[in-house]
């Protein structure tokens, strides 16, 4: 749920040229998050718990810099990829669907902060930026 929050709350700090894309990419993942949200959630009861209303944390720097409302967003996909990769250790051989779940979630994820690292990029680097520059490849 901190997800929708976050997402939505990012798309009203969005000006100048190339803001409706971006808009339109952060609601995108805001209905994706309640989606996410609406799948964990209808687990927690089949597992035996109450779903809880508390929802993660929201980060904010409170700043209209795109370049760091993505890094902000980056911070998030990746935490919620290490909760997803915590999952699947927890109900490898024990539970087919819940694996087949936490697969899914973690190739969604990856997917995300593959898109929003590119997002930060400078146009031609192939670097991620967690990852130290390779000599370019001879043929």
């Amino acid at each position: 749920m901190a997800g929708v929050g976050r997402y939505t709350h990012y798309s009203f700090l969005v000006f100048r040229f190339g803001r409706i894309p971006i808009i339109s990419w952060l609601r995108e993942q805001a209905d994706e998050s309640l989606l996410h949200a609406q799948q964990v959630g209808k687990w927690i009861p089949t597992l035996g718990a109450y779903p809880s209303l508390a929802i993660g944390p929201l980060l904010d720097s409170h700043t209209f810099d795109i370049a760091s409302i993505l890094r902000e967003s980056l911070q998030a996909e990746n935490l919620a990829l290490a909760l997803y990769r915590e999952l699947l250790a927890l109900v490898e051989d024990r539970s087919v669907a819940l694996e087949e779940f936490a697969r899914q979630m973690i190739h969604i994820e990856e997917m995300h902060t593959g898109d929003v690292d590119k997002m930060l990029r400078r146009p031609g680097e192939m670097t991620t930026s967690t990852e130290r520059p390779r000599p370019p490849v001879e043929n």
